[in-house]
């Protein structure tokens, strides 16, 4: 994973010219007046952690495995959003941790717990990286340290149950290595964020990620069935049975709980098996009003689609629902909806033909599948189009919110138009685009990208206009995440939303767990 950016440099995605000259003359953007910061440039702080205790720390998980250089502690320092790229191009290693721990057993994981608590030493669950809410930068005041307790070595696909349809699995599995080792056994977990080449099975049951093609595998903590956490105090296994009725579900504490409650060592995860077909088509629709009418009847009334998106007339037109390209239906307004289906033949042919009849029937124009496949093959592109609007001078950023469908016009309203009033100058305005990007019977989610002009100080630029689309989405009555969880980013809107007794409750499980409050501080909980 790219240190300043995302993924895998040889990918990094290079500005066509229309997106250039849109960037000058509609948003008045303009080169850096100084090149982002080289690996060698980045400003460290001293290894805070005594030699005692990285004496210790070697003791629990091997001395090859405790690991302090420059390059495994930049690597682990911070996550993937707007902001923290932004900080580490301009060189500053603040939030990196003290030394990078990787441990290689359940064990092995109690152990540094137990001895992180024992010393004051915060602790960093890492997987992949990714979060976008920054999740992976703790507050250090009041520890001796921090560590970033990487999981890459938990990497094994356990067991199989396949009577069951479940498998056990290993949290620091990235996403690709989960798939190839379940096809094998014929079988897929179906869970494709935008982050699945990168981001691990650990951190979508932290962050109760939710991935493109939800509509028909469901969310990840759909798939959870049993997980195994690791904790200052102990172990907890949860999941006997796929539902139950013996009290609380323990294992709803455990998703989203992004390392704060504790470190998860291995995953009971439900499976499907791979499917023979994949079909990804393009629909029209004359308004986002209209799409979402008909993306409603669809999810209330069935078939389900796998997958079900519908881009706005902004998005459309400048062509991020299709990476890379511009152009919208040429020169037509209008909203691009992408369909797919995957299964069995039979299966696939009957939600097509029942979904078309929904979608033509509420003003939907088939496309083809030209338009779906271009949006399948470019899906994980995004975030490499952001590093080069990065370095063109160009904020861009995303906030994703939810609701019920009743509410959906009012709270896409709301945001919009925050956004266009934080980030607009006397010059020029933001572009706002949106998608839904998940589909449930009583709502669904909104993805809205917004791109402007850097400023003097981009980093401050965007937390005062985070600051107002935060509360502008608890005004509107949506959730403050549907899918990237909470971090730092949206603890104090988190807060407002359950309420002060709900944060209590909250406080309660994370003191009884973490009587020391190592994991994650300042995550989540404010």
């Amino acid at each position: 994973m790219l240190w300043s950016g995302w993924g895998d440099p040889a990918k990094a995605a290079d500005l066509p010219q229309p997106v250039r000259k849109l960037l000058r003359e509609l948003l008045g953007v303009r080169e850096p007046a100084r090149p982002a910061a080289s690996f060698g440039e980045v400003r460290l702080g001293p290894v805070a952690l005594s030699p005692l205790i990285l004496a210790e720390l070697r003791r629990a998980v091997g001395a090859d495995h405790v690991r302090f250089d420059d390059d495994a502690r930049i690597r682990h320092t911070r996550g993937k959003s707007t902001l923290d790229l932004l900080r580490m191009r301009e060189g500053d290693g603040a939030d990196a941790p003290d030394a990078v721990l990787l441990p290689g057993t359940h064990q092995e994981v109690l152990d540094v717990l137990r001895l992180c608590a024992e010393h004051r030493v915060a602790v960093v669950p890492f997987g992949g990286g990714t979060s976008v809410v920054g999740g992976l930068a703790p507050s250090r005041r009041g520890f001796a340290g921090v560590v970033a307790l990487d999981l890459a070595r938990l990497n094994r696909l356990i067991s199989v149950d396949e009577e069951s349809m479940v498998a056990d699995l290993e949290p620091g599995l990235r996403a690709p290595q989960a798939e190839q080792l379940l096809a094998g056994h014929g079988l897929t977990l179906g869970h494709f964020p935008q982050s699945y080449e990168y981001a691990t099975l650990g951190g979508f049951a932290a962050a109760r990620s939710s991935g493109q093609a939800s509509a028909g595998y469901g969310r990840f903590d759909d798939m959870v069935v049993g997980v195994t956490v690791a904790t200052p105090r102990g172990t907890l296994e949860l999941g006997r049975a796929p539902k139950s009725a013996a009290g609380p579900d323990l294992r709803q504490l455990v998703l989203g709980s992004e390392g704060a409650f504790g470190v998860i060592t291995s995953l009971r995860l439900r499976v499907r098996r791979a499917p023979a077909e994949k079909v990804y088509e393009g629909w029209r629709f004359a308004s986002f009003t209209a799409g979402t009418a008909a993306l409603r009847r669809v999810a209330q009334e069935g078939p389900m689609p796998t997958v079900l998106r519908l881009s706005d007339e902004a998005e459309t037109m400048v062509g991020l629902a299709e990476p890379g390209e511009i152009g919208g239906f040429q020169g037509e307004a209008g909203c691009l909806a992408v369909v797919g289906y995957e299964g069995d033949g039979d299966d696939v042919a009957y939600r097509r033909e029942r979904t078309a009849e929904t979608l033509s029937g509420l003003g939907g124009v088939y496309l083809g599948p030209e338009r779906g496949e271009a949006w399948a093959r470019g899906r994980f592109s995004a975030p490499y189009l952001r590093d080069a609007l990065l370095a063109a001078g160009a904020t861009v950023e995303t906030v994703e919110t939810a609701c019920f469908w009743s509410g959906l016009p009012r709270l896409y309203d709301a945001v919009r138009l925050v956004l266009g009033a934080a980030l607009g100058t006397p010059g020029a305005s933001p572009l706002v685009m949106c998608h839904v990007s998940h589909v449930y019977g009583t709502g669904a989610s909104l993805y809205f990208t917004v791109v402007t002009a850097q400023s003097d100080d981009p980093i401050g630029q965007w937390e005062t206009a985070k600051r107002a689309v935060n509360e502008a989405i608890g005004l509107a009555g949506g959730t403050i995440s549907h899918h990237h969880g909470v971090g730092g980013d949206h603890r104090a809107a988190y807060a407002a939303e359950i309420g002060e007794l709900g944060v209590e409750i909250l406080r309660a499980v994370k003191e009884r767990l973490d009587p020391a409050g190592i994991l994650n501080p300042g995550i989540l909980l404010p």
